[in-house]
């Protein structure tokens, strides 16, 4: 047991940080093409200007600041699973994937931890997306659940698509599944935290 949550604490560790300062860069970026979008006269007058509006945006405004760190987690999980892997010969290779922590290799059982991975990941993604848009999606547990479910099954469905096409990984069922199941958990997750401040 041990053993276990040292490995996954240690992978969780440096997926954060490997992709950390890009992913920051990255978000930080990105947000320049919403501020094109939304304020293009303010923005849209020199890099000083739109440096100027950035900082005076995220100060401002906590959409926006939630905005980034969407932005930022988002692109996290995209480094972990597609900007980060090598070409593989046949995504195809392992359809079904891995669906317990213990994997067959060369005739020897060898510990894994890629499915609690795959669902710890998904768990800061759909909570963000729902503390994003929070007012789209209403405060009742069954419509939270079920669009975090929906938002963490479509994402991951757009990642093994992509991860299938450029072969960048392999395809895998049981990635969709654990992902999935990670959204949920991060919709629930998200539910408890906002129903505990309601009674502090």
């Amino acid at each position: 047991m041990i053993d276990l949550l040292g490995k996954i604490l240690t992978n969780i560790l440096i997926a954060l940080y490997e992709p950390f300062g890009f992913s920051f860069l990255l978000s930080f970026l990105a947000m320049f093409f919403y501020l094109y979008a939304y304020e293009p006269i303010t923005a849209g007058k020199g890099w000083k200007s739109a440096i100027v509006t950035w900082c005076l945006r995220f100060k401002k405004s906590v959409f926006f600041r939630k905005l980034f760190l969407l932005m930022f987690v988002t692109s996290l999980i995209l480094f972990r699973t597609l900007l980060n892997r090598n070409l593989w010969m046949n995504p195809l290779s392992d359809v079904m994937g891995g669906w317990g922590i213990w994997e067959t290799v060369d005739g020897e059982q060898k510990l894994t931890t890629e499915c609690i991975e795959n669902v710890i990941m998904m768990v800061p993604f759909s909570a963000t997306v729902i503390l994003t848009f929070r007012k789209k999606i209403g405060n009742r547990l069954k419509k939270i659940l079920c669009f975090s479910g929906n938002i963490a099954f479509e994402f991951s469905l757009m990642i093994e698509i992509l991860q299938l096409l450029l072969r960048l990984g392999t395809f895998q069922l049981s990635d969709i599944f654990y992902n999935t199941l990670g959204g949920v958990l991060g919709g629930l997750l998200y539910y408890a935290v906002m129903r505990g401040r309601k009674h502090l």
